[in-house]
């Protein structure tokens, strides 16, 4: 089989391209999570105390939820996991300091890879995430893992090398660009990235295992003889990958069965009844509810004290006397757009 090279793409692009694969080559190492680290949190059972499997698993699907709540990109996500996942792997870190943790390795993403006015503000992540900690302790545990990570924050992901091989097999083939759906791997990615086991994977490796299993459903053997020669290219073994192939392909069939809960994109809304916000915390968002304009085009007053309810907004704090019967509230809640994100 012919080696990949520049004289293989498509002219300047192709040379820029590879150029690109070299870099994240070189780079991926850098920026995975100590195994050692990754082997001791897998190793350690089910408990209150320590930090087990389970609850960084769980800890990443409401990144996952914080993600798709503010509308942050598929890139922001999978840096916040690697953020996080690195910073456990160094740190021995207790159960109670986990939320903080997250909602810490979430900002630090959004603000590397976010737009300004697409960045969350600390104080709606906070509210929104129920992370149980103030500004000023996001502000220290930010500090102290940007310490640690040595300020290397913005990292070489499996997403980079998913983006870039996708793009040089694009360069190559000759069938339709769209066979190859970019949205459908990225989805697949965030499924692994929501188990543990997966941040022990080269992210090189990943990538092309997702691809390689896409391609092999797609049936082209256009598509697959570019992607050996990628992966050829990228100096993968067979035993490697081959292993992380299989790990993939359950962790999708799982992904992919009626009992898992899938990403939801659809806006985020959820009505309480008044027994169930009497027992809401006051950090919840409230949004209030508008009187219809009616048809005509005229606005009855006499109607409008019947039609308008009334209700907490914004910053201010909710009473604390329960909601009168002509009371209605509608609350933004984490574990309800988590719910909704991910139904059942």
């Amino acid at each position: 089989m012919k080696d990949l090279g520049a004289e293989h793409l498509a002219g300047r692009e192709g040379v820029q391209l590879l150029g690109l694969l070299n870099l994240y080559l070189e780079q991926e190492e850098r920026f995975q999570p100590r195994e050692k680290g990754l082997s001791l949190i897998e190793a350690t059972p089910e408990n209150d105390n320590t930090l087990c499997p389970g609850l960084r698993n769980a800890k990443v699907e409401d990144l996952r939820s914080l993600a798709n709540f503010f509308g942050s990109c598929t890139e922001t996500f999978v840096l916040a996991v690697n953020i996080l996942d690195r910073f456990l792997a160094l740190m021995k870190v207790k159960p109670k300091h986990l939320s903080c943790i997250g909602v810490c390795s979430f900002l630090l993403a959004a603000g590397i890879v976010e737009e300004d006015c697409n960045i969350p503000s600390t104080h709606d992540v906070i509210r929104i995430s129920q992370c149980k900690c103030t500004a000023s302790d996001i502000k220290r545990m930010e500090k102290i893992i940007s310490e640690k990570l040595h300020y290397e924050l913005e990292a070489t992901t499996a997403l980079n090398f998913l983006h870039l091989y996708h793009t040089i097999i694009l360069c190559h083939t000759s069938e339709r660009k769209e066979i190859l759906s970019l949205d459908k791997l990225e989805a697949q990615l965030k499924a692994c990235n929501c188990r543990l086991v997966f941040s022990k994977a080269k992210p090189s490796v990943l990538a092309l295992c997702l691809l390689n299993l896409e391609v092999e459903t797609l049936k082209s053997v256009e598509l697959l003889e570019i992607l050996l020669l990628v992966k050829k290219h990228s100096k993968v073994n067979d035993t490697e990958f081959f292993y992380w192939r299989e790990l993939v392909s359950k962790c999708l069939a799982e992904y992919s069965s009626p009992e898992c809960c899938k990403p939801d994109l659809k806006k985020l809304v959820w009505i309480v009844s008044r027994r169930t916000a009497q027992n809401l915390h006051n950090s919840y968002y409230s949004v209030p509810e508008l009187p219809t304009i009616p048809e005509g085009g005229c606005f009855d007053e006499s109607e409008s004290e019947d039609s308008c309810e009334d209700m907490s907004c914004g910053e201010e704090s909710f009473s604390s006397s329960p909601p009168s019967d002509q009371e209605c509230t509608f609350f933004f809640n984490f574990k309800v757009a988590q719910t909704l994100c991910f139904p059942s």
